[in-house]
This record gives C-alpha cells, sequence and structure tokens, in this order.
C-alpha cells in the first residue's frame, strides 16, 4: 500500500473511532462473504462492521488514545464500530457468533476504554437502551398514577362524607336545626335567672302594710 494510501486508511479508521460510541474486534477467518453480509444486515444502523489490517488498526488505535489493542489485533480482523445502540450491537454480535461459531467476539472498546472478550460478552447480557426507557416510563406513569390518587383521595374522601351529611339531613332535618334550637333555649333561660333580682323589692311589703293597720286598730279603739 502507497503511503498516501496508508494515511488515508489509518484516517479513515481514527475517525471510525472517534465517531463510534464504541467498538467491537472480531476475527471472521472462515466466515463466507454472504455471511459477512448477514451479519452487516443484522447489525442495521447500530454498527458499522468493516475489515481493518493489523498494522493500520494498530496505528490509529495509537493516535486516538486506545490502549490494549496490540495483542487483539492478530489474524483476519474486522471492527463493528458502533454508532448506535452498544448493547444492541454486542448482543447482535453475541447471537450471530453463536449461529456462526467461525465469527470470533475479541474484545473491544467502550468510551475509550479496553475491552476483553469476556466483557463484551456481559455487555450483550445487559437489557438494551429501549427496554430500560420502557421500564422507566413504566415506574415513572406507576408513580403518577399513585400521586394522582394520593392527591385525590381526600377530596373523594370529602365528597363522601358531605353526600352521607346531606342524605342524613334528608331524613332527620333536626341534625342540622339542633344547633340552632340549643342556642335559642340558652338565651332564653339567662333572663330567668335575673328575675329573682327585679322581685327582691317586693319583700318589704308586708312590713308597709302592718304599719297601716295599727292606725286602723287604733280608730277601732277610740
Amino acid at each position: 500500500m502507497a503511503r498516501p494510501e496508508k494515511t488515508a486508511a489509518v484516517a479513515e479508521i481514527v475517525d471510525s473511532f472517534n465517531d463510534s460510541a464504541g467498538a467491537v474486534l472480531t476475527e471472521y477467518r472462515g466466515l463466507t462473504v454472504k455471511q459477512l453480509q448477514d451479519l452487516r444486515r443484522s447489525l442495521g444502523e447500530n454498527a458499522n462492521y468493516a475489515v481493518v489490517k493489523n498494522t493500520l488498526a494498530k496505528i490509529a488505535a495509537s493516535e486516538v488514545g486506545i490502549e490494549g489493542f496490540d495483542d487483539l489485533l492478530t489474524g483476519p480482523t474486522a471492527i463493528a464500530f458502533i454508532s448506535g445502540d452498544v448493547v444492541e450491537a454486542a448482543k447482535g454480535l453475541r447471537d450471530f457468533a453463536k449461529a456462526n461459531p467461525a465469527l470470533v467476539i475479541k474484545g473491544g472498546v467502550l468510551d475509550g476504554k479496553p475491552l476483553d472478550a469476556s466483557e463484551v460478552a456481559k455487555l450483550a447480557d445487559l437489557e438494551s437502551r429501549e427496554v430500560l426507557m420502557g421500564k422507566l416510563a413504566g415506574a415513572m406513569l406507576a408513580s403518577l398514577s399513585q400521586a394522582v390518587y394520593l392527591l385525590n383521595a381526600p377530596i373523594a374522601q370529602a365528597a363522601r362524607l358531605a353526600g352521607a351529611l346531606q342524605a342524613k339531613a334528608e331524613q332527620d332535618p333536626t341534625i342540622l336545626a339542633g344547633g340552632a334550637s340549643q342556642e335559642s333555649d340558652t338565651g332564653s333561660a339567662a333572663p330567668a335567672e335575673d328575675a329573682p333580682v327585679e322581685e327582691a323589692p317586693a319583700a318589704d311589703e308586708p312590713e308597709a302594710t302592718d304599719e297601716a293597720a295599727e292606725p286602723a286598730a287604733e280608730s277601732t279603739d277610740a
């Protein structure tokens, strides 16, 4: 490969690393052209599966600051540059490798940190972003429904209490009139307690009567 072509190829790999959320290194020895096409189709828009030269991939990895790739870049190498859901792409590679054992997942990189084959497998076992978002939305909806119920509960209880009171009042109107009746009775009783104070002068009237009787008696004796 001429030097300008080599430089352009390295630059392309560097751009792929920089533009991707992660990458998975694989060995495709033994896969047919059709199987490689099927693999690319299965990854869809989540990843770009590209065959690379190991020497150029090492240079590109070094330029973007990825360490630990040298030991993985052996044999026929293809890299899945992931631009979509990293977990979904890892699942696609894992499932394809199960159906086609010739595909070997050797490792990868995520957020600039190298991953070995076992770590890529663990990544594939995680739930996809869509599933997690669905669960999060379901949890938020459940919390919202519970909040609405708690907010409406006092209003509903007050409405039931008012309805019960109205029904009771229709059966026995004195429930609502009882308070006024008690106030009326209490108001009329208070003046009655003051009545003896007004009648107190009447207690002296017998003495006046006796004094008037004495002249009458004297008049009779005369």
